[in-house]
């Protein structure tokens, strides 16, 4: 393997644009040689930009350039399954950001392109390599908190996207795009997921009625060990982005997150204030870079990725069955060897006499 690895990036959305970034100025052992977005325009300003050599606004066009080695996939969530595979069959390594895929049929026909080519692929949740996530990992496999026994997590947006992006049907909405962080950490600090039973409803936007989505749910989980947890999700935290999760052991608990941004508080005679985080990329923009990072140099040096798309499949899975049980209105109990699930009673009707 060479000091450094050729990539190519799918999608240069907000997310993507980042990226591209980050690749040509923080991570040494990255060289960006292709750019991929159906918007010509921005492609090729970002090309001028950075000085990478070529742009195109179909990612099949960039898979056949000679010198590639990677990909990075940024591209709108239904985009992934036909990416994934397409590189997988051209023996490239691949990063792939949440989720998966929307449908979870894909996702297992990915991980099989994936696992039958041999590729190397690192799935995207960056939340794994925020600081305080990573500490109380460690600090959990140390065994300073005694065994986990309940997994505790709260994703707050300050205000909800637009509806296009909202709709569950275009990005996976609340359970599946923006859920699926809190379920990822729930397996990885807990184990698999057994069941759960979703409630949620539209409290603050009713406009999502038009897209049929919710703006507000819970979670509650009960993992395989017999462990419990519980994921709260909203789009109306109005107060800034809050990002929180708790874990009690048998021997202590840790708490993991932060809402304060900036060190200071402003101290009056009735009155204690701070500023607040005001969104995802002020809060993990660290982590996105770790993330990225991590995948490069696992990649040069030929080393597991430290997310596979195991992870990513079984988090969609959590995340799909977390939506089944909203919507069927009972707890749902996941088969993660078959990788089904189902509802966990029969639906009865009353009868009235």
């Amino acid at each position: 393997m060479n000091a450094k690895i050729n990539i190519g990036i799918v999608g240069l959305g907000r997310l993507g644009g980042l990226y591209v970034e980050y690749l040509s100025y923080q991570i040494p052992k990255a060289n960006v040689v292709a750019l991929v977005d159906a918007d010509e325009k921005k492609a090729t300003e970002m090309v001028d930009d950075f000085g990478i050599k070529h742009h195109f606004s179909d990612y099949r066009e960039m898979l056949e350039v000679e010198d590639l080695d990677a990909v990075v996939i940024t591209s709108p969530t239904s985009t992934h399954r036909d990416i994934v595979i397409d590189a997988a069959e051209k023996g490239l390594m691949i990063f792939c950001e949440k989720p998966l895929s929307i449908s979870l049929d894909e996702a297992i026909e990915m991980k099989e392109a994936v696992e039958k080519n041999g590729v190397f692929f690192h799935m995207g949740f960056m939340r794994r390599f925020d600081s305080g996530y990573a500490a109380a990992k460690q600090h959990i496999l140390d065994g300073e908190i005694g065994d986990p026994i309940v997994f505790k997590a709260t994703s707050r947006d300050p205000e909800r996207p637009s509806l296009e992006f909202a709709d569950p049907k275009k990005s996976g909405g609340l359970f599946l795009d923006m859920g699926i962080h809190d379920f990822d950490l729930a397996r990885w600090f807990m184990g698999e997921v057994s069941e759960v039973y979703s409630i949620g409803n539209r409290l603050k936007y009713p406009e999502m009625e038009s897209i049929n989505e919710i703006d507000n749910a819970i979670s509650n989980i009960t993992f395989e060990s017999g462990t419990l947890g519980s994921v709260d999700m909203s789009r109306s935290g109005i107060y800034g982005y809050d990002i929180k999760t708790e874990i009690l052991g048998t021997e202590g608990t840790i708490q993991i997150g932060y809402l304060r941004e900036t060190p200071i508080y402003v101290m009056k005679k009735n009155a204690i204030t701070h500023d607040t985080v005001p969104f995802f990329m002020e809060r993990f923009e660290k982590s996105y870079i770790t993330q990225l990072k991590d995948f490069v140099e696992k990649a040069v040096a030929e080393k597991e990725p430290s997310i596979t798309i195991q992870d990513g499949e079984r988090a969609l899975l959590v995340g799909h069955a977390a939506r089944a049980s909203f919507e069927e209105k009972q707890p749902v109990v996941i088969n993660n060897k078959e990788m089904v699930f189902e509802s966990k009673f029969e639906i009865k009707e009353k009868v009235v006499n």
